[in-house]
C-alpha cells in the first residue's frame, strides 16, 4: 500500500443567462432560463498509486448510455486515465438538462415520445409547444455535458495531492417509500393513503447516511462524500433550474467550511423512495397539474413543509448538512493516509423483461382507440402520460424480437474496509438492503443511476402491485434481473473482502 492522493474538482454547468433549456424528468415539457440554484458536476479522485477510483456526480436526472460512453471515449483518447475507473452518477434532479439520450439496446427509441409520433396516423398531429424552438438543442446539450464532465474529471486528476480520509456514519430522515398498497392487491406510485382501502406502504426506508470525509496533507477538511437513499426530486414538477436539496447541502456546508469545500452527493438504492411522507401528506404550495398527486378532502397535518417546493429543499438540505456537521464534530476515528484500493469493473448481462402477446394486443387496441378518438385533432405533450404504458408495451414487444439480454456496467470497489458498488437503475430499496446486509465490508456505499440508465428495477411485490415504476415499460429488466444483480453484487463484494 502507498500513500493516498486525493483530488477534487467542481465544474459549473448552469446555462448562461438567457439560455433556455428543456428540463428532463416529467411527462410535460418545461422550458426555462430561471435558476433557483446552480447545477454542477463534482469529481473526486482517490489514488494509492496501485489502483484508483474516480467518482463523478452530476446534477442531472440520469446518465444516459451514450453520455457515459462519450465521456469515457474522450478520456481514453485524450488522457492516460483508465476510463474503467470512472463512475459517473446522477443525483436524479428533475430540474436539469434535457439532452439527447440514446439507449445501448434500443437506439431507435432514444426519446420515448418520438415513438408516439411514429405510430400516429397521418390525420393526427403532434403539437410542439411554442417555446420548443427556443430551448437548447438536445444534441448541443449532450456535447456540452461531455465537455464539462471531461473537464471535471481531468481537473480532479491534476489536483491530486497527498491527503487523508476518515470514514463515518450518520442518520438523517429524508427518504420515504412512495408506493402505496391497497387491500385489493394493487399499488400506486404517489397513491392516496387517506383511503379506506389503504393497507400499507410497499417498502420501508433507509435513513442511514454513509460518509467519507477528505482532508489535505495538513489535515484540513476539504470535502465529504455522502450516500443516502433518496433521489433529489423535491421540486421535480417546478419549472426552474435547480440542484434540488444537494444545492442547499453545499450552501450550508460552505458557510461553515468555506467556498472551496466539496460535496459529492450520491444516491443509494431508492427507486421506490422520495422525500415526501405519504402518511402525513402535505399539499404543494401552488398548483401542480399531475393527476397522481391530486387529493380530495386533504386533512391538514402538522408535518414537514411542502416537499414540492423550495421550503422543502431548505428543510432537507438543513437536515443533511446538520448531520454531516454533527458527525464530523463527534468523529474520533483515525486519519487514514494509506489504504488498499481494488477497483473492479464488470459487464453484467441481465434478462430483458418481456411482454406477452396478450399484453401487446391489448396495448395495440388501446392505442388504436386513442388515435381513433383523436382523428383530425392535435395531441400534445399532456397526452403522453395517458398512453405511456401502452406505447412502451408496443416498443418492448418489438425490442424483444431481437434482444433477450443486455449489458450493464457495474463497479465494485474496495477502499480499505469500505465497499462501493454501482448499478444503472432506479433500484428499489429492498435490493439495496440485501446487498448491505450480506456485504462483508464494514461499510457499503451503493450508487444507483451510475454509468448508464436502464430505468426502474422493481421487486416481485412491486411487479404484482403494478403501476408506474413497476410497469414493464418502466425499466429494461424486472424481478429476475434484480435477483441476478443483487447476488452478483454481493458475490463480487465478498470476493474482494
Amino acid at each position: 500500500m502507498r500513500k493516498l492522493k486525493i483530488g477534487w474538482s467542481e465544474v459549473d454547468i448552469t446555462p448562461k443567462k438567457g439560455v433556455k433549456i428543456g428540463l428532463s424528468g416529467q411527462f410535460f415539457e418545461r422550458v426555462t432560463d430561471e435558476v433557483e440554484s446552480p447545477i454542477t458536476v463534482t469529481a473526486l479522485v482517490i489514488d494509492n498509486s496501485e489502483d484508483y477510483i474516480i467518482n463523478c456526480a452530476c446534477d442531472l436526472l440520469e446518465i444516459g448510455d451514450n453520455l457515459n460512453a462519450l465521456v469515457k471515449e474522450k478520456i481514453a483518447k485524450e488522457t492516460d486515465i483508465n476510463p474503467d475507473k470512472i463512475i459517473l452518477s446522477a443525483i436524479h434532479t428533475h430540474t436539469s438538462y434535457e439532452y439527447k439520450e440514446i439507449s445501448e439496446i434500443s437506439p431507435n427509441s432514444s426519446h420515448f415520445f418520438d415513438y408516439i409520433k411514429n405510430l400516429m396516423p397521418s390525420d393526427v398531429k403532434y403539437e410542439e409547444l411554442s417555446t420548443s424552438s427556443e430551448k437548447l438543442d438536445p444534441e448541443i446539450a449532450l456535447n456540452f455535458l461531455v465537455q464539462k464532465i471531461f473537464l471535471a474529471i481531468t481537473t480532479a486528476w491534476k489536483n491530486k495531492d497527498y491527503g487523508y480520509i476518515r470514514n463515518a456514519f450518520g442518520r438523517v430522515a429524508v427518504g420515504m417509500c412512495r408506493r402505496v398498497c391497497y387491500k385489493n392487491g394493487s399499488a400506486l406510485m404517489w397513491g392516496d393513503t387517506n383511503d379506506e382501502n389503504f393497507e400499507e406502504l410497499e417498502a420501508g426506508n433507509d435513513n442511514g447516511l454513509e460518509l467519507i470525509y477528505t482532508y489535505d496533507k495538513d489535515k484540513k477538511l476539504t470535502g465529504v462524500v455522502a450516500n443516502l437513499s433518496c433521489p433529489a426530486q423535491v421540486v421535480e414538477h417546478r419549472s426552474f433550474i435547480s440542484s434540488d436539496y444537494w444545492g442547499k447541502v453545499k450552501e450550508n456546508l460552505r458557510k461553515e467550511f468555506g467556498s472551496g469545500f466539496f460535496v459529492l452527493g450520491l444516491c443509494s438504492a431508492a427507486g421506490d423512495q422520495c422525500p415526501r411522507d405519504m402518511i402525513r401528506w402535505v399539499e404543494p404550495e401552488s398548483y401542480i397539474d399531475d393527476p397522481n398527486i391530486k387529493r380530495k378532502d386533504v386533512i391538514e397535518r402538522r408535518a414537514d413543509p411542502s416537499m414540492f417546493d423550495v421550503s422543502g429543499l431548505k428543510k432537507v438540505g438543513k437536515r443533511v448538512s446538520n448531520e454531516i456537521l454533527s458527525v464530523h464534530e463527534d468523529l474520533d476515528s483515525e486519519f487514514i493516509s494509506e489504504t488498499e484500493i481494488k477497483h473492479k469493473t464488470i459487464n453484467l448481462k441481465l434478462p430483458l423483461r418481456t411482454v406477452t402477446n396478450e399484453e401487446y394486443q391489448n396495448a395495440v387496441n388501446v392505442i388504436n382507440a386513442f388515435f381513433e378518438q383523436n382523428r383530425n385533432k392535435t395531441i400534445n405533450f399532456d397526452d403522453n402520460a395517458s398512453i405511456y404504458v401502452h406505447i412502451g408495451t408496443i416498443a418492448r414487444y418489438e425490442l424483444q424480437k431481437t434482444v433477450n439480454e443486455f449489458n450493464n456496467e457495474i463497479h465494485i470497489v474496495k477502499l480499505g474496509d469500505v465497499a462501493i458498488v454501482t448499478n444503472p437503475y432506479e433500484l428499489f430499496l429492498n435490493y439495496g438492503n440485501r446487498i448491505r446486509a450480506r456485504s462483508r465490508a464494514k461499510q457499503t456505499f451503493i450508487i444507483q443511476l451510475a454509468c448508464g440508465c436502464k430505468g426502474y428495477l422493481p421487486t416481485a411485490k412491486a411487479e404484482k402491485g403494478s403501476h408506474y415504476s413497476a410497469y414493464v415499460t418502466s425499466g429494461y429488466t424486472g424481478k429476475f434481473g434484480g435477483e441476478i444483480l443483487t447476488e452478483e453484487t454481493i458475490k463480487n463484494i465478498n470476493e474482494l473482502f
